[in-house]
């Protein structure tokens, strides 16, 4: 969830230098997310579709393990992870 707000104010970051320096978006912002959806809906349909050629079936459990992990992008579980103590940088001399 952490990364989602991350990405979200990155994004409103962006939008309020753009009103700022009074610039307008490169495109409108639901024309943007309708292409962006295409574009998952577009890379899904590979896979759907060479399925159907080879004669398997296309069922929940298929599409479930192969087509929604890539559409949303790895969720948060809910498990801690091991944190890992900082380390100093290390410089090779020459």
């Amino acid at each position: 969830m952490k990364m989602y707000l991350l990405s979200l104010g990155a994004g409103v970051l962006v939008g309020v230098i753009y009103g700022l320096l009074n610039v307008r978006s490169p495109a409108p912002p639901v024309i943007a997310l309708v292409g962006l959806l295409g574009i998952l809906i577009g890379e899904q349909a590979v896979p759907v579709v060479k399925r159907l050629i080879s004669g398997n079936p296309v069922n929940v459990s298929w599409f479930n393990s192969r087509c929604v992990p890539h559409l949303f992008g790895e969720l948060p579980t809910g498990v801690d992870h091991k944190v890992v103590p900082d380390q100093p940088p290390t410089r090779g001399i020459g």
